[in-house]
């Protein structure tokens, strides 16, 4: 049995059925972990208790008790979630040794899931970036083609699904960080709506867009995992207090008469020729299945780049401000005095990225330019979620590439940051509207890398882009695991 050929439904019931152990399903996890993870990279740490733990849930499946629907299955999670004892970097010197005192709400539901825990992933450093190269500790590498980036700033989650070490992984998403991951490395990846998942726990980078999400080799997977994590959480303000629907159940459903709209601003110039082919191909499977396709205009589109880097790098300026030097994380050996110790542990533990975010968040909230940058990206942001709200009385979910590119070769965008964050030019406008995405595989490049095709929803609507994205990968053949040198 080849354990990274499973999904985590089918490992589900073969460990019902007593056909393999909660033991062996982590063992095999943490096998290929030691396989692969040399040349991927895809781990900052591994969970050394995941076997202990993986041998009481044997234990208590064999005396008849149940132990939740991920039972035994082995999960990897993005490391700027907490999980107590183990450290959680967020890929930064500056949290490099910090031990997580409590648990994130994500961690304590997936242990009451019966989910084993086996590793901290890769990660832009607090989830800066879109190809993990961005991360203060290791450069995670793309498992179709170790020469290019998996994405980010969730790609060491995302390489860990593809090249088979987990088969479920949870990523943070707050411009497209899981949902670009996921198309560069070929899997499913989806971001709920804001406040659908509790973010207590979530090291915070742009509080008003931050979601965490799940990663998944397919869309079942992918819905399993949701239903795990979702629901209201006391401890978190922004957390919704609605009932959350079967996920599972919703995806047998038909897409007969479904009504996708496709904005003709998500067509940009300059989009990959093998990106548009494969989209124009996804659009006509899901015509066939029975979807109506409607032409639709999001006007605002255009700003969503300018609104989002200053929203986010404006929130990130006061989010990391807390690491001084003095509450927790890395305190400068050379400072000489109080304003020493600030000063030099901020530039010697942060990298550029960070630096760089910190400033234009830090001008965009000075008093000299408050008006004039920040308060007036915060009006195009509420016309950005009209154009939503006036595109969702005519279509029931809204479809676009995941990216406008296949990924790119590891170094080749690291010194142009203004083309870095153009490859999330078609999934920052979600979050700046709190609304649900997810992509999934729709093709391959020229060269051989996957490519994604992103379905957008209505307000706590996850359920029907669900949906669709289960009937298009029913019908397409683009699940595929790519052949590692390690193998």
């Amino acid at each position: 049995m080849n354990f990274e050929d499973l999904t985590a439904t089918a490992l589900v019931q073969k460990i019902r059925q007593k056909d393999i152990s909660a033991a062996e399903a982590v063992a095999g996890s943490l096998a290929q972990i030691r396989k692969h993870d040399g040349q991927i990279k895809a781990f900052i740490n591994v969970c050394e208790n995941a076997e202990e733990k993986a041998k009481r849930i044997d234990k208590r499946l064999a005396a008849g008790e149940d132990v939740g629907p991920l039972a035994g299955v082995p999960i990897a999670l993005k490391d700027n979630m907490c999980v107590q004892g183990v450290p959680t970097t967020c890929g930064s010197k500056i949290l490099e040794k910090w031990m997580t005192p409590y648990d994130a709400n994500v961690t304590e539901l997936l242990e009451q899931a019966g989910a084993v825990i086996v590793g901290k992933t890769n990660m832009d450093e607090f989830a800066m970036g879109s190809s993990t190269e961005n991360s203060g500790l290791m450069v995670t590498r793309n498992p179709w083609n170790t020469e290019y980036a998996p994405g980010g700033s969730s790609g060491g989650s995302a390489a860990a699904v593809v090249a088979g070490m987990v088969p479920l992984a949870l990523g943070s998403d707050t411009g497209g960080s899981i949902r670009q991951p996921a198309a560069f490395c070929g899997i499913t990846g989806a971001k709920p709506t804001y406040g659908r998942v509790s973010r207590y726990g979530l090291v915070a980078f742009g509080s008003s867009l931050d979601q965490i999400g799940p990663l998944s080799r397919d869309v079942r997977d992918n819905a399993l995992l949701l239903q795990v994590i979702s629901g209201h959480d006391s401890r978190d303000s922004t957390s919704a207090n609605l009932d959350v629907p079967d996920y599972l159940a919703s995806l047998e459903g038909s897409i007969e008469g479904l009504k996708i709209g496709i904005p003709k601003e998500y067509f940009v110039d300059g989009m990959s020729p093998d990106v548009a082919a494969a989209t124009d191909a996804a659009i006509e499977t899901l015509r066939s299945l029975g979807a109506e396709i409607r032409q639709i205009s999001m006007p605002h589109t255009q700003y969503a780049v300018a609104v989002y880097y200053i929203i986010a790098t404006a929130e990130a300026s006061s989010n990391l401000a807390r690491y001084d030097g003095v509450h927790y994380g890395f305190r400068s050996q050379n400072a000489e005095d109080m304003i020493g110790v600030y000063t030099k542990s901020r530039r010697e533990a942060f990298g550029d990225e960070v630096k760089r975010r910190i400033m234009l968040g830090t001008f965009a909230l000075s008093a000299e330019t408050y008006e004039a940058y920040y308060v007036k990206a915060a009006k195009v942001r509420k016309l950005m979620r009209e154009d939503f709200d006036n595109a969702f009385e005519q279509v029931d979910c809204i479809l676009s590439p995941t990216s406008p590119s296949p990924a790119f070769k590891i170094g080749e965008l690291v010194d142009d940051p203004l083309q870095m964050y153009l490859s999330d030019i078609m999934t920052l406008s979600l979050n700046l509207a709190g609304l649900p995405g997810i992509s999934v595989p729709c093709g391959f490049s020229a060269e051989g890398l996957p490519l994604g095709l992103q379905l957008m929803g209505k307000p706590w609507d996850e359920a029907t882009i669900l949906r669709a994205a289960y009937a298009f990968q029913q019908t397409t053949d683009f699940l595929r695991r790519p052949r590692l040198n390690s193998e």
